[in-house]
């Protein structure tokens, strides 16, 4: 055996004896990145839209944005967040193999930033992210986020669960309840994509981050997958989710505007405006009919005041939105009513569908 052949034995040995204690120096926390990464990274897949956006010269011209999105079955659907899919005229989705596929926007509701899109693509080439539970979340538990920041392919970051019960305010200025805050990395093109548990389950879609410099900080943030079990099957089926609808505006009630306003009650939901034959019109709701000025807010007054709906008091104008999105169109809400002019009522309504003007 020459010199040459001996070294070359030598090196081999050597390389199988550092990469045999390379792994098993892994940390068990590393083999759990690593497994999930390498079962759930196909699993994500990167989209593209191309929105039509007016230049300085108001010439019609094509803008690309990107983002991250998980496939949860079989058939090709693919969850992402609404602002990744907003306005697009085109859509087209990359699977981690490269294979690219032109995308069905399926359904999306701007009030919890989810949307579902479907791809034809054969199942051999669809890995599913498993759905977990977000009911039980405690904070400091691991997170895993999984996209493609700023179009980079496929990035895994890792951190924990910072916060539960977070509210946020979905772009049409509606309230997205229980979210959930995490340190783990969500840059731009994250958006969209799973925030994973150690079990290898999504708990999460990454939706947004909280920065003054638009990049990330450690505090991101996740619509709780609960939220989206809730929304798939509709935004599939019928394109939107039906929420239930009282037909009334609502203003927090203060004590100090109600001393101003000698209103016998303290807390509370003044109506604003009803909508005529809308559910709260039906059911003898009144809305406001005179303005007053109380400091520097000019209000409208004289409408009924809901203090408990359910039986459950309402402090202010977003505890009856929460209260009222509990249900489902069709259910029965009961509401104990203070009138403007003197004395009390416990009124049922019906829930309405809200209805979807200029969608």
């Amino acid at each position: 055996m020459n010199k040459k052949t001996v070294c070359s034995l030598l090196l081999a040995v050597f390389l199988s004896i550092w990469g045999t204690a390379s792994v098993e120096a892994l940390t068990e926390d590393e083999r759990n990145n690593i497994q999930i990464y390498e079962s759930l990274a196909p699993g994500v897949v990167n989209i593209t839209s191309t929105v039509l956006e007016r230049d300085f010269f108001f010439n019609v011209v094509p803008r690309r944005g990107a983002g991250s999105g998980s496939i949860i079955d079989s058939s090709g659907h693919i969850l992402t967040n609404h602002h990744v899919i907003e306005d697009a005229r085109k859509l087209e989705v990359t699977l981690a193999n490269g294979k690219k596929y032109n995308a069905e926007l399926k359904g999306s509701d701007p009030d919890t930033d989810l949307a579902v899109l479907k791809i034809d693509a054969p199942p051999k080439d669809l890995v599913v992210i498993p759905m977990g539970s977000s009911e039980n979340l405690k904070v400091g538990q691991k997170a895993i986020a999984i996209g493609n920041p700023f179009g980079l392919g496929q990035t895994l970051t890792t951190g924990v669960i910072s916060s539960i019960g977070r509210t946020l305010r979905a772009t049409g200025g509606t309230l997205v309840e229980d979210i959930i805050q995490t340190d783990a990395s969500i840059n731009p093109g994250n958006s969209g994509g799973p925030l994973i548990d150690s079990s290898g389950k999504m708990i999460g879609i990454n939706t947004a981050i909280f920065s003054p410099t638009g990049a990330s900080v450690g505090i991101g943030f996740a619509i709780p997958v609960d939220t989206a079990r809730r929304v798939i099957d509709e935004l599939i089926e019928k394109g939107y989710y039906a929420y239930p609808w009282m037909g009334a505006s609502f203003m927090t009630l203060t004590a100090d505007f109600a001393r101003a306003l000698k209103i016998p009650v303290e807390r509370g939901v003044m109506l604003v405006e009803v909508v005529r034959n809308g559910p709260a019109h039906r059911a003898g709701l009144r809305g406001g009919n005179a303005r007053a000025q109380v400091g520097n807010h000019v209000l409208l007054v004289g409408g009924d005041i809901i203090t408990k709906m359910n039986g459950k008091e309402l402090m202010d104008a977003d505890s009856a939105v929460r209260e009222i999105r509990r249900h489902r169109p069709g259910d029965r809400v009961t509401v104990h009513v203070v009138h403007w002019d003197g004395g009390s009522s416990t009124l049922s309504l019906t829930l309405g569908e809200r209805p979807r003007t200029g969608r």
